[in-house]
């Protein structure tokens, strides 16, 4: 590991908005009480890297909490790092193993999802890893309020077309989708908001895919 990677792997251990793997377990169904010192909705950005979403969301909506979850941590640090220079209270980060995200939130604890630009894991031998496969939508399920949305940006054709086929096969309630975002009637503030992967795949003519949904 590199010196970059280790400095930032020891700054995140001093970070008050990031908790790493058992340390956030102490606030399952918590964490608006206990860390933001609220009763605020909670809204997660699944695999968010940098933490772009969660960072500029918890910026435009003050009223809500936003909770960036990654493993590495040295792409947590950099959102971190600008939650706490810009002194951005509703914004925190969770350092695990998103198999295990159950394990963190409470029942109907979370109100929103967003999985943006996750790796789309292609093969088929690691169906079970994407975060719009069934078992982890049943994870998601056991935190998530009765009706909270789960979006997905992406510019992966083959994961946007499989979450579409996961939506109708499960017959679960779909309010928005469109393989061409920024030409779609959805297209908003928050929408607008770039990941440092996403400004790499608009460089390359890419498409960007959303679909909005719920799991009842």
């Amino acid at each position: 590991m590199g010196k970059d990677k280790l400095r930032k792997f020891a700054e995140i251990d001093t970070f008050p908005n990031v908790y790493q793997m058992e340390e956030g377990m102490a606030l399952q169904g918590k964490w608006a009480v206990q860390h933001f010192k609220n009763d605020n909705p909670v809204v997660l950005e699944l695999a968010c890297g940098k933490g772009e979403y969660s960072v500029n969301m918890a910026k435009f909506f003050p009223e809500k909490n936003f909770i960036g979850i990654d493993l590495k941590g040295n792409r947590i640090w950099r959102g971190a790092r600008t939650g706490v220079d810009e002194n951005i209270n509703n914004l925190a980060f969770l350092r695990i193993q998103i198999e295990d995200i159950a394990a963190y939130f409470g029942e109907n604890e979370v109100d929103e999802i967003w999985i943006t630009f996750p790796d789309p894991q292609p093969q088929d031998s690691r169906e079970k890893k994407r975060l719009t496969f069934p078992g982890f939508l049943n994870k998601y399920k056991g935190f998530l309020k009765p009706g909270g949305k789960i979006n997905l940006k992406t510019d992966n054709d083959g994961l946007y077309a499989y979450t579409v086929e996961k939506v109708e096969e499960l017959n679960l309630p779909c309010y928005k989708k469109t393989d061409h975002l920024y030409t779609s009637e959805f297209y908003d503030e928050v929408l607008k908001i770039k990941t440092h992967y996403e400004r790499i795949y608009l460089k390359q003519d890419k498409n960007i895919n959303y679909i909005q949904f719920s799991l009842d």
